[in-house]
């Protein structure tokens, strides 16, 4: 879910005009794993604090009120968080806020390893932003994306924003037969049409193309994938729609929510 950052340009969709619809979307569908991106440090706090029976993954967090944090949040009564972390995606991953390849900004992944409560299956979570302006950062991003995930010894999924497409490289580089992952939308077949769009610059008319993903590796069934496409009178939580998974795993059965 790309909540679109505190734009002081934005006018009426303002983060404070429309983060109380964002929190009640979020808690009318109660995904078991929420993916966000572009969320600073305020924005973050507030949904901390108001997504009852949510927590936050950001033990290790360097908090910085200048970035823009891909970040994950669990519900605790399903989920119990065991580790967390998250590295830059540059050639300097350990500095804060580095950025290599023409990146337009600084990119990261944040990630943890999260048990399920009922049956004690570890699982990773990761949730990523993918630079929107060099293509070469993208494809670097990935890269050292499926360098980590292919280190994993649990389930893993990537959730977030690529800011590319199917077919791209970036698709290519995470995606089987090259990387660990599979998409979800394409597993169940969805056309690769408007009705997959996502970003709509708060107009509810998705232009961009499917930009935005969850994937998973192959121990999850996929059993549904759709958009949510909530809005009130004309105004919507975000300027991308809301992407949900619902996922079984072995007994388990999950949501995700990018």
């Amino acid at each position: 879910f790309n909540l679109r950052f505190e734009n002081e340009y934005d006018g009426e969709n303002h983060w404070l005009n429309r983060r109380d619809f964002l929190l009640r979307t979020i808690l009318k569908y109660r995904p078991h794993l929420l993916g966000t991106q572009e969320g600073k440090p305020a924005m973050l706090s507030f949904l901390q604090e108001n997504l009852s029976g949510y927590k936050i993954s950001a033990d290790s967090r360097h908090w910085d009120d200048h970035c823009q944090y891909p970040t994950l949040y669990y519900l605790d009564d399903s989920l119990a968080l065991l580790e967390d972390g998250e590295f830059w995606l540059s050639q300097t991953p350990e500095v804060h806020m580095s950025k290599s390849w023409d990146s337009a900004f600084p990119r990261m992944i944040s990630y943890a390893l999260l048990e399920m409560r009922h049956s004690g299956q570890h699982i990773w979570v990761s949730v990523t932003h993918l630079d929107h302006i060099s293509e070469r950062a993208r494809i670097e991003g990935a890269k050292m994306i499926r360098a980590w995930a292919t280190e994993r010894e649990a389930p893993t999924l990537l959730l977030g924003d690529f800011n590319d497409l199917p077919g791209s490289e970036v698709h290519r580089t995470l995606t089987n037969p090259i990387g660990p992952f599979v998409d979800s939308w394409q597993e169940l077949s969805r056309p690769e049409n408007q009705q997959s769009y996502t970003q709509h610059g708060f107009t509810g008319v998705p232009t961009k193309g499917r930009i935005d993903w969850i994937l998973t590796t192959s121990e999850f069934r996929i059993l549904d994938v759709s958009i949510v496409y909530d809005h009130e009178a004309g105004s919507y939580p975000a300027d991308h729609f809301p992407l949900w998974v619902d996922l079984e795993l072995h007994d388990e059965v999950m949501s995700e929510s990018e």
